[in-house]
């Protein structure tokens, strides 16, 4: 299992219609995405332009050759491209431990 972490930054004033179109993009192409078992999104409190993305992927392989190569993954790109304030920055992790 690898989690991979997406910072977001999106353009100030454009919270609602970023969460919708998220929203809908994760809903519709992440969560059927091969690899995929869950996903998370969370909002900044202190910098409500900030977005943290969560996605469980069985393997680094489904995220970074199977999806990436997906007619999807450009769909999901310009769903939510048009908000980003930059390129959002994104890492995969291994779990260590957990409670």
């Amino acid at each position: 299992m690898f989690l991979e972490i997406a910072d977001i930054q999106i353009r100030s004033g454009e919270q609602v219609a970023f969460e919708e179109a998220i929203g809908r993009a994760l809903r519709t192409i992440t969560a059927k995405a091969k690899g995929v078992t869950g996903y998370m999104l969370h909002k900044g409190v202190e910098s409500p332009e900030r977005y943290v993305m969560q996605v469980l992927w069985a393997s680094v392989e489904d995220h970074m050759v199977t999806y990436i190569n997906t007619p999807e993954r450009q769909v999901w790109r310009s769903m939510v491209t048009p908000f980003f304030a930059q390129p959002p920055k994104m890492e995969h992790f291994t779990l260590v431990t957990s409670s």
